[in-house]
């Protein structure tokens, strides 16, 4: 694997007990919604590519880290003395893991190999493209 494992932050996870409210929070802040599922939703970060994920299924917060192949850097981070907590496994836009620093600082790895989440008026994902950003609405 050439060049650094991690790429970027692909999106900071929070935890909420209530997503439409943690959707009405944000975008109180100003957040914009740019996807939705039944349990999350991704909100503009207006500086950056990366996004809020409010999610309700787990209570921990969560760095989501885009990387080339999620089982390549799995691997690799494991074989530097990295600890697997979650085997990598599948997701819509392509593979996921969680992994661990010799400190006990998780990262989750994801890659998009699959492509991009496509949405609705709605914001509700419908689908994956390969083509452009997560939505076929241009990004301002």
């Amino acid at each position: 694997m050439p060049g650094p494992v991690l790429r970027k932050v692909d999106a900071i996870g929070l935890a909420v007990t209530d997503l439409e409210a943690g959707i009405r929070f944000y975008a109180q802040l100003g957040h914009g919604l740019l996807w939705r599922t039944e349990t999350s939703a991704g909100l503009r970060l207006p500086d950056s590519d990366a996004e809020i994920m409010l999610q309700v299924e787990r209570p921990e917060q969560e760095v989501d880290v885009l990387v080339e192949a999620v089982d390549e850097a799995t691997r690799v981070i494991a074989e530097a003395g990295g600890s697997v907590l979650v085997e990598p496994f599948d997701i819509t836009i392509g593979r996921c893991s969680v992994v661990a620093d010799p400190w006990g600082n998780r990262l989750v790895l994801v890659d998009d190999s699959r492509g991009r989440l496509v949405t609705d008026a709605q914001h509700r994902v419908t689908g994956v493209t390969k083509d452009g950003w997560r939505s076929r609405r241009p990004r301002p």
